[in-house]
């Protein structure tokens, strides 16, 4: 059974359960109130037919009197004489048991009361009322009145059939109207189902247009913005999957070509006749793939430890213009080759709180990168001042980055020149390296170029303890 099913089936319960238990205490009520009704109306007319026989009472019309009487009300009528014996009924058939109701306890509560005495029992058929009749001219001194209960209750079947059939009729009416609410309600629901449905079979641009202010509408924006959220995650991971297997596409390229030099310089080192001179060259080239692998590795577990161990940085107070001028003076002499000038306009004794093996991993990477790109003119290294630290630049004149490489130049392995980048021995992870040690130290690194004319590489770091 589905919801709509189940929603109509409940409504249809409730609602005719309601109509049947309206309709049995209307009918109950009207019952009630038709038997007070008549029982009022007995009293009254009892105390008027009374008196009636209590003015020019003559003994000889008395029966005349009460066939009037019976015959203008549809009453049946009788009158006792004082010792309660019956006088005369009319009609005089089904009242031999009733007469016996005028026993001495009947007469003393009339005398008592003066009120008309109501007679009705369960086990009774009639509604029988007695009523004392006053002194006159003939021997009647008691009067009753009787009328069938079915009669009293004609009105009250009619009423009832009409109630019978307006229930019928409600419930019917209920039926449908159920029907239609229960649609009205599972609505919402099956859109809300199979919207769903749909997004965890991976249809994730399924939106559900509810224009609803009520828990539906809301629910509705919820599943939503879980789609998009869902969709936002999951192209996050097609990148991130992307990146992946272009990540281990690379490395084992980066690897494959110095395994490669590696197995060649073997080769030839394993020739008899080859002259000592060759074979230290070629041992020489091996050496330099190996360290070249060695790097490459030591630069991907470095990588690792930046993003996974917060405590591989080790922060303190150092002297960045002193750790600078080291830096330069190892790549002087490739500097001096290329007729390169790089110059440190830091000014001496600019303390910063940063971990200086790392900073000077960094520096090292971008000087390196400089020079390898730079074949005239100068590198310059610059300090600003900043409300919390110092802006730390990298500039060159080299050949410069052209726009569309910007984006993608700290991912790791990404080379704008792929085939010029490894002439020059590099692994493809120095900028993603440097990225971070940055990152690690609650900085980014920036970088700004223009080709032909070089590019300055910017990065934020503290002064003072935090």
């Amino acid at each position: 059974m589905n919801i709509q099913s189940k929603l109509a089936f409940t409504y249809i319960t409730l609602l005719s359960i309601g109509v049947i238990v309206i309709s049995s205490y209307a009918i109950l009520s009207i019952r009630s109130f038709l038997l007070d009704e008549a029982i009022q109306k007995f009293e009254s007319d009892a105390h008027t037919f009374a008196a009636s026989f209590e003015v020019d009472g003559q003994q000889d019309n008395l029966f005349s009197k009460v066939k009037f009487v019976a015959e203008l009300t549809g009453y049946r009528v009788a009158v006792f004489d004082s010792i309660g014996d019956q006088l005369i009924s009319y009609p005089d058939t089904g009242f031999v048991e009733v007469s016996q109701f005028l026993n001495d306890d009947v007469q003393r509560e009339l005398s008592a009361t003066g009120k008309p005495l109501i007679i009705n029992r369960e086990e009774l058929e009639n509604l029988i009322v007695f009523e004392r009749i006053e002194s006159n001219n003939t021997n009647a001194r008691y009067l009753r009145i009787s009328q069938p209960k079915d009669e009293l209750y004609a009105a009250e079947a009619s009423i009832s059939h009409l109630i019978y059939g307006a229930m019928v009729g409600s419930i019917l009416v209920v039926v449908v109207i159920s029907f239609f609410f229960a649609r009205y309600l599972a609505r919402p629901i099956t859109q809300l189902k199979e919207a769903a449905l749909d997004i965890s079979n991976g249809n994730l641009d399924r939106e559900i247009n509810l224009k609803r202010s009520d828990e539906f509408g809301t629910l509705a924006k919820s599943l939503n913005q879980m789609a998009g959220t869902l969709k936002a995650d999951n192209e996050k991971l097609k990148t991130l999957n992307e990146k992946q297997n272009q990540f281990f596409a690379d490395i084992t390229h980066e690897v494959r070509n110095p395994l490669h030099s590696i197995s060649g310089s073997l080769e030839m080192i394993e020739l008899e006749n080859l002259p000592e001179e060759k074979k230290q060259e070629y041992l020489q080239v091996a050496r330099r793939q190996i360290q070249r692998i060695t790097r490459l590795f030591e630069d991907i577990k470095t990588l690792q430890r930046y993003e996974y161990d917060e405590s591989f940085i080790t922060k303190k107070e150092f002297d960045l213009k002193g750790l600078i001028d080291n830096v330069i003076q190892v790549h002087a002499p490739v500097a001096e080759e290329k007729k390169i000038k790089i110059s440190n306009n830091i000014k001496r004794n600019t303390k910063v709180f940063a971990d200086p093996d790392k900073i000077e991993q960094v520096i090292e990477n971008l000087i390196s990168n400089a020079l390898k790109y730079t074949n005239e003119g100068e590198i310059s290294i610059y300090g600003e001042e900043e409300a919390q630290g110092l802006s730390v630049s990298v500039a060159d004149t080299g050949i410069g980055i052209s726009e569309e490489h910007l984006s993608r130049l700290f991912d790791r392995f990404y080379r704008t020149d792929k085939a010029r980048s490894r002439d020059k021995g590099g692994t493809g992870l120095g900028l993603s390296v440097v990225k971070g040690i940055l990152k690690a130290h609650n900085s980014e690194i920036n970088v700004e170029s223009e080709i032909g004319k070089g590019s300055t590489f910017s990065f934020s770091i503290t002064r003072l303890p935090q």
